[in-house]
């Protein structure tokens, strides 16, 4: 039988979080390693020196970007069209991924920051969050179905707002809040988000779909 690929994670990583949606999205059945970032253990070393999650073995070679877990699983299969949204869709993941998960570092972690005013962080953030809900004015997802984008997203957008759930509450995002509170309330996040014990060498293996 065909060695299964091997993921490890960190459940509450958004990086993480979103290799586990496209994943599950795909069927693709994968070896699950919940790891603690605090205590990784020397075969996940081994596999991503840098030491961060997800990393995926696929047995023939290491995928070491988030995204590119995404995009190496709905190669496989892709029964929701997550892939059928315009190239703007893989500028605006980018723009998460970059400006957007800069303010967001600085806004959560601002105590490591303390020559960044954290209003300052949070005014970027909200920033890329208003341009969200506007593009979400009238319709479910960003791009009116379901795309990569939104699954691409939406972790660092939960994120941002449990920084600061009443400030994040309290702004007027009427669609984005809508979109982020669909996403958390969904099976679909319930079944990514199921918890796991650290992975130990002599555990049997936990398969992931």
């Amino acid at each position: 039988m065909q060695q299964l690929p091997i993921l490890w994670s960190f459940r509450r990583c958004p990086y993480a979080m979103r290799a586990r949606l496209a994943i599950a999205a795909s069927g693709q059945q994968v070896v699950l390693r919940e790891i603690l970032l605090r205590d990784k253990p020397a075969a996940f070393l081994a596999t991503s020196p840098k030491g961060t999650v997800p990393v995926l073995d696929t047995g023939d070679s290491v995928i070491a970007e988030s995204i590119d877990v995404m995009k190496w699983a709905l190669a496989l299969s892709d029964p929701d069209g997550w892939l059928e949204m315009p190239d703007t869709g893989h500028a605006l993941i980018a723009e998460s991924d970059g400006p957007f998960k800069t303010a967001l570092d600085l806004y959560k972690y601002h105590v490591r920051h303390p020559d960044v005013p954290r209003v300052s962080a949070q005014s970027d953030g909200a920033a890329f969050l208003t341009k969200l809900d506007d593009m979400l004015r009238g319709q479910d997802w960003l791009y009116g179905q379901r795309t990569l984008a939104d699954m691409a997203i939406l972790p660092f957008v939960r994120q941002f707002a449990n920084a600061d759930r009443l400030w994040f509450d309290a702004q007027d995002w009427p669609d984005l809040h809508r979109w982020l509170n669909a996403f958390t309330s969904s099976s679909t996040f319930a079944a990514v988000m199921q918890k796991y014990p650290p992975w130990q060498p002599d555990q049997d293996p936990v398969l992931f779909s």
